[in-house]
């Protein structure tokens, strides 16, 4: 009887050794398969590119048309194209994959253009007050390669946007809201330059 509790014993131990390698072998072949997908948070630059230069944006907005629901231009914040510029810079030192420098020293020159300044009602409450908005930045942009002076991309109408609330807990003034659409542009900016070439 004693032999027979003993194999018992040693036949569950082995039916567990054999499950736990089931297990770790399964674990081990699914690592080692997924392993060539990888993510990767490395950018997808051209080994050339290592500074770029930000000239400053322009403001092309057209303060000479008149004001239509369809444009929907209500207020404008003087020197926006300056902290487009200001921000954008601000993202790529952030960013680290590219080094912003003097226009003498760099390998590439994004430029651009700020279009439009819109501001779409998205919400009304009960009594028909605007509840949202949405702020949108529009620019054009293109970046070149300088020594070549040659167009490696260009955007246009290229957007960065924010919401807000004008009442609540969530409300925020235009302002704030601005410099949200303003980090939301740059980042969008960036991300564009720095992996899709």
């Amino acid at each position: 009887m004693g032999k027979l509790g003993n194999g018992k014993i040693r036949g569950i131990g082995e039916e567990k050794m054999n499950h736990r390698f089931i297990i770790l072998f399964s674990v081990f072949c699914f690592l080692f398969s997924s392993a060539g997908c990888g993510y990767t948070t490395r950018s997808n630059i051209a080994t050339t590119i290592k500074t770029i230069y930000i000239e400053p944006f322009k403001n092309k907005i057209d303060f000479t048309s008149e004001f239509s629901e369809a444009r929907n231009i209500k207020t404008y914040f003087p020197l926006l194209e300056t902290k487009i510029t200001q921000t954008v810079v601000d993202r790529f030192i952030f960013d680290g994959n590219i080094k912003v420098v003097k226009k003498d020293k760099a390998d590439v020159i994004l430029k651009g253009e700020l279009t439009d300044y819109i501001r779409d009602t998205l919400r009304y409450d009960d009594n028909n007050n605007v509840e949202e908005y949405r702020l949108n930045l529009v620019v054009n942009m293109s970046l070149w390669k300088k020594d070549e002076d040659k167009v490696i991309w260009s955007e246009p109408r290229f957007v960065g946007q924010a919401t807000y609330f004008t009442s609540g807990s969530q409300a925020k003034s235009e302002a704030v809201a601005l410099n949200d659409a303003l980090t939301d542009l740059a980042r969008r900016i960036v991300e564009r330059a720095v992996e899709q070439w």
